[in-house]
Formats: structure tokens, sequence, C-alpha cells
């Protein structure tokens, strides 16, 4: 259940992010999810790509709770690249935003 309400709540994310390319293709996708944790990554042809991965912190006991890390990337309207990296754990969600040209 967890898994899947951060999940859901990674995606919301995800949609939100500024899009480029409206024919824009997916170009590399995988996906791993165990009893302990979960792997995501893609690409687009646009430049978009994200990768992540959920860790189960404390398994059994009151306190277990998944920890998530990654990163993103995306082409902002002004023409520079953003990339986000992020921890997403019992203390929020900590991001780190960079822009290049």
């Amino acid at each position: 259940m967890k898994l899947t309400l951060v999940f859901a709540a990674i995606l919301a994310v995800a949609v939100a992010v500024p899009q480029s390319g409206k024919d824009a293709q997916i170009t590399a996708y995988s996906n791993d999810v165990g009893l302990d944790g979960y792997n995501f990554a893609f690409q687009t042809s646009d430049g978009i790509s994200r990768n992540e991965q959920g860790t189960l912190k404390n398994p059994g006991t009151e306190n277990e709770a998944i920890e998530v890390r990654g990163t993103y990337t995306y082409k902002g309207v002004d023409g520079k690249d953003y990339t986000v990296n992020f921890v997403a754990n019992e203390n929020g969600y900590q991001p780190q935003v960079s822009a290049r040209k």
C-alpha cells in the first residue's frame, strides 16, 4: 500500500514537469519492483530522463518506511536543462535543483 502511494505521488510530480515535445517518444525504459524496494528509469527523445530507487527501511518494525532517491532532467521554457536530484524519506521531500544552458 505504501509503495502504491509513493509511486502515485512520484508519478504526479513527473506529470507536473513542463513538457516541451508534443511527439516525444520513449527511447529507454526499465522497471523492477521487489518486496524490499523498486527501481525505474526512462528517457525520451526530447531529452527528458528520470531514474529512481525506492528502498524499504526498518522492515517489519513500526518505523518501517520507504526512502526514495532519484533524479530527473528536462528542458525548461527558458531553454536551460534542469536537473533535480532528490531524496524523499521520513524527513520529507529534499530536492536539489541545478540548471545549465
